[in-house]
């Protein structure tokens, strides 16, 4: 046995640490086995522990250090108070050890003369059965692994009593290593007890467990983790990366230095996969500072060369194995264990109701389905190549108008995605894109349904719901793309943001449909953010802090990809203009009077009442609206229905939508050939939409309790909205549709072929108006594309880019001049005079007329023919190279576009599930706001889904309290709290992202949250 033990102490300053020293002078003084000397040290002000008796009477002298100082420093301060021949027990404020634990240590120190490191067992404080550590070890890639935590005790490793490494707090040291053996401040406060495991071991030495020694320790001592993850993060990879350095043979040491940054990059990229954003910037941050601190990584290796005196293959027998790991991390139950709410797409119905939408849709639009190019109301073909659908879509010089740069609409990124889907013939994915519009919707609208009820009938009723909605037919009749895609993301944006706050994987979800619902209608801004307001505000009341910060991702993508719109806008003196809808601007038929108002009321975007004004087989006129009645009453119910607080949070979202719709039908800011337009509120209508079936389902599935009444309101409700959808849906069969066949191109086929054969060519498009106007645009490529379109030059109020508006009106005029050399040295080649939409009057016939003569008589100008687009004339001159982005506005696009793909990325990237995020999410329910009380409907066998038949299980665990908004969906991840990875001292460039490993810490971490 030792002659003596020497106890050293840290504590930090403060009431509540002063509780916890008193605690440990205290154990300290009951050991069957004294301690010969303890030295107290304080980090920060000691004065109100030095007039402490019971400090007095324990401790043979007190050292204050400064209150940043590390545990390792302390120690360091407190050693040559050490006596010669003296065992160091290391202690902090927080660490109590048990009556007999010095008795123990000392005795298996005795008993083993190898051992350098004796290790307690550490317990916590307000439990003594829960083993808090018990060993330490890492993989063959360098992972910290603990051999024991968070584990009941039950005697089931007190056999272990070799390991690599173990927690610093309890340790005792033998005084002939103690000098070799000291923690190294570098660590930064981890991996320090595993640290001087690897060095006892190179140094011949061994680290002894005593299971039998044990020592209460709490969460929050000098010698423990910060408690912050962001700061735990950047300690633990600090420490990982410091070792790295110490570890390697001196001839790697340059190459590991230079793959720390890369590394970094790497893992930045593993941590959003493994939904774990907070520890992006500490890993940059450790990276960073590693590389930095040269020096300590000389210092650790210099203890390490002259302490040395076995090879590292000494430490391989104790390191975990592959399939050791999987053991630990493996709780039996595979991907689907504790699920306690399915999905049932297949078995619920949902399936069938896609393929009937899917049916539906084919006998509406029949003819759809021969058609290459879909057009008419405000479709445009796409670009050919996917290369150029992205152009459109990225900063720089826009495809429309004269010498225009700036930043692209972010629909232009929708739009260039949606062609992606079909790389042969981008402009085909529209004409799918209105074949399959109406069986998206009934998929989209029951996914939604699967946040509100589990109910299979009701599901389906949402779903048919959706895709019926009004105001979303209307889109497809007026060919409205953007509103289309709008109300197909809707849903989806539910089914995620509901949950949002529960999960980095539903956030990161979230925020890509906000962004695409945003880009898609930017009037629906405001009442988003209002909504994502109100969400944090209820996170934050609830006390779910990292549920709010989730929450305040969602508009980070949106926010970017709009910036540099933003800024435009502002610097225009414009900022009402961001409201303007995206794409090619049409004329609308809502009006902002007491009519049109009337008609979005009920649920219609115009006063033609989604067509019942002019369907002729039943003409009931202005009651079609009754027909949206029985969803509005189920609706207004869900705020006394028993899940009240879902229902009200419904409400809301339909009155924000409502509003939207409402204001925006009296806002214009966008132009078409002169004439205002005024935002679609059909956007608004459909957000409002989603907000009474929403409200409607939560009435049926709570309030209505007897199963005969709710199948009958579901039938009828149902019903109303199949009779309402019917002039809709046989518009394109009755010629009351605007979609057409093409064209392919807007501009003369001698046009298209030339810009398809020689690369873009520029084109003059004039067309006279009937008040006696001229209308003036410049077209680059084949035709006028709907990627191209940009709010910059529909809201315009002054000419942007080069003003080409004087030279028009003097080429129409009888003023002599070099047009054809004008023209040419802005890089047009061809002007056309286009016919009209909709049909011309006297006046712009009469400019018509002129404008031809004029034209033919000016030399330069070879007539190439009047085709169906108007009468084209070639430039006769050399065209000059279009405008070119400088070196400077190259700079700002790669800028702008570096920074969005980033947001986009680290979206992308947080909402790819993994396998443990699922298994976290099936251990939960789906349904939002469900109140305790309330049972969790599930079918009695897998073949009865009858709505009336159906029986309850409600696991307590499993319940929502009412204040919760929101459950985890199948993207869920849980936290990562899990030691980091570390670095194998054994190899050179060691691979430490291994995917099995990664996907197994996440199982473990999940099994821990639930």
């Amino acid at each position: 046995m030792p002659a003596r033990v020497h106890a050293i102490i840290v504590a930090r300053a403060g009431s509540s640490s002063r509780a916890q020293l008193l605690r440990t002078l205290e154990a300290l003084r009951s050991q069957s086995t004294p301690v010969s000397a303890v030295t107290l040290v304080i980090c920060g002000d000691a004065a109100s522990v030095r007039e402490s008796e019971a400090v007095a009477r324990t401790v043979e002298g007190i050292i204050e250090a400064r209150s940043t100082t590390s545990f390792a420093e302390a120690i360091e301060l407190a050693r040559p108070r050490v006596a010669e021949g003296s065992a160091i027990w290391l202690l902090a404020q927080d660490t109590a050890p048990h009556t007999r634990a010095l008795e123990r240590l000392t005795g298996m120190l005795e008993r083993s003369p190898s051992a350098a490191i004796i290790a307690p067992k550490l317990v916590a404080t307000d439990n003594d059965r829960e083993i808090v550590s018990l060993g330490v070890s890492m993989t063959a890639l360098g992972r910290t692994v603990e051999l024991a935590a968070g584990e009941l005790d039950q005697g089931q490793h007190d056999g272990a009593d070799d390991a690599l490494g173990s927690d610093i707090r309890g340790v005792l040291i033998r005084s002939e290593v103690r000098d070799a053996l000291r923690p190294d401040p570098a660590l930064a406060g981890a991996d320090e007890g595993l640290d001087l495991g690897v060095r006892a071991r190179l140094g011949g030495g061994r680290v002894v467990l005593a299971p039998s020694a044990r020592v209460s320790v709490g969460p929050d001592g000098p010698a423990t983790l910060p408690n912050g993850r962001a700061r735990r993060a950047y300690v633990t990879r600090l420490a990982q990366l410091h070792r790295r350095l110490a570890y390697a043979p001196a001839a790697a040491v340059a190459l590991h230095w230079l793959t720390l940054l890369p590394l970094a990059l790497w893992r930045s990229i593993t941590h959003l996969i493994g939904k774990r954003p907070e520890s992006v910037l500490p890993e940059w941050g450790a990276a960073l500072t590693a590389m930095a601190r040269l020096p300590s990584v000389a210092r650790s290796r210099a203890r390490i060369r002259s302490f040395r005196t076995s090879t590292w293959a000494s430490i391989a027998p104790l390191r975990v194995t592959g399939s050791e790991l999987r053991r630990r991390l493996d709780d039996g139950h595979g991907s689907e264990g504790g699920a306690v709410s399915e999905l049932r797409f297949f078995s619920g119905g949902g399936a069938w109701a896609v393929l009937a939408a899917l049916a539906v849709s084919i006998a509406a639009f029949t003819t759809l389905l021969a058609w290459p190019v879909l057009g008419g109301g405000g479709i445009l073909p796409l670009r050919d190549t996917v290369a150029a659908l992205w152009a459109d879509a990225a900063w720089g010089v826009r495809g429309i108008g004269l010498g225009v740069i700036g930043p692209a609409d972010p629909y232009a990124a929708v739009v260039a995605l949606l062609g992606s889907l079909w790389p042969a013939g981008p402009s085909f994915s529209l004409v799918l894109l209105w074949i399959l519009a109406l069986p998206l919707a009934v998929l989209g609208g029951w996914f939604a349904a699967t946040r509100v009820t589990d109910r299979a009938g009701l599901r389906i009723f949402a779903g048919v719901a959706w895709a019926l909605a009004p105001t979303f037919l209307t889109a497809l009749v007026e060919g409205r793309p953007s509103a289309v895609l709008v109300h197909l993301l809707l849903p989806w944006l539910f089914h995620s943001a509901v949950v949002a706050h529960r999960s980095w994987g539903a956030a990161g979800a979230a925020s890509l449909l906000l962004a695409a619902v945003v880009a898609c209608a930017p009037s629906l801004a405001p009442a988003l953010a209002l909504l994502c307001v109100i969400a944090i505000g209820i996170t934050l009341g609830t006390a779910q802090f990292r549920g709010a910060g989730r929450l305040l991702w969602l508009p980070v993508p949106t926010l970017l990809l709009f910036a540099p719109l933003v800024f435009w806008q502002f610097a225009h003196g414009t900022p009402l203009s961001l409201l303007a809808d995206p794409g090619l601007v049409v004329s609308s038929a809502a009006t902002p009077d007491a009519a049109g108002r009337l008609a979005i009321a009920t649920g219609f975007p115009t006063p033609d009442l989604a067509g019942w004004m002019q369907f002729p087989l039943l003409p009931i006129g202005q009651w079609a609206a009754l027909l949206c009645a029985p969803v509005a009453l189920l609706a207004l119910a869900a705020a006394i229905a028993p899940r009240w607080r879902a229902g009200i949070t419904m409400l809301v979202v339909a009155a924000s939508g409502l509003a939207t719709a409402f204001l925006a039908v009296g806002i214009t800011v966008s132009f078409t050939q002169g004439a205002p337009v005024a935002i679609w509120p059909g956007a608004g209508l459909s957000l409002a939409w989603l907000g009474v079936v929403g409200a409607a389902l939560v009435t049926l599935d709570t309030a209505i309790t007897l199963p005969r009444l709710r199948v009958a309101a579901t039938t009828a409700s149902a019903l109303a909205l199949v009779i309402c959808a019917v002039p809709a849906l046989t518009a394109f069969h009755t010629d009351r549709s605007a979609l057409t066949n093409g064209p392919q191109s807007t501009l003369p086929a001698y046009v298209a072929a030339q810009a398809a054969s020689e690369g873009p060519v520029g084109t003059l498009v004039l067309t006279a108006q009937n008040d006696g106007g001229l209308a003036v645009d410049v077209v680059w490529g084949e035709s006028e594309t709907l990627g191209a379109q940009s709010t910059m030059m529909s809201t315009a109020t002054e000419p942007q880019g080069a003003d080409i508006s004087v030279l028009s009106v003097d080429l129409l005029s009888a003023r002599d001049f070099d047009a054809p050399g004008e023209l040419a040295a802005q890089g047009i080649s061809y002007v056309l005079l286009a016919q009209r939409d909709g049909g011309e009057g006297d006046k712009a016939r009469a400019l018509r007329t002129s404008a031809i003569s004029s034209i033919d008589q000016r030399a330069g100008f070879v007539h190439a023919g009047t085709t169906e687009r108007g009468v084209l004339w070639r430039v006769e001159a050399d065209v000059s190279e279009r405008t070119a982005l400088s070196s400077a506005q190259q700079g700002t696009a790669r800028l702008v576009i570096t920074v969005q793909l980033m947001a986009i990325l680290a979206a992308l990237l947080l909402s790819v599930p993994t396998r443990a995020s699922r298994r976290a999410a099936r251990a939960q329910s789906r349904i939002v706001g469900r109140a305790p009380e309330e049972p969790l409907v599930l079918p009695r066998h897998a073949e009865d889904l009858h709505v009336d038949e159906d029986t309850t299980i409600a696991p307590p665990e499993t319940i929502a309290p009412p204040a919760d908004l929101g459950h985890p969906d199948e993207t869920a991840a849980p936290e990562s709290t899990a030691p980091e990875e570390t670095v194998p001292p054994d190899e050179t460039l060691p691979d430490e992202t291994s995917a099995e490993a990664d996907g197994l810490h996440q199982e473990r971490d999940a099994e821990e949250e639930r």
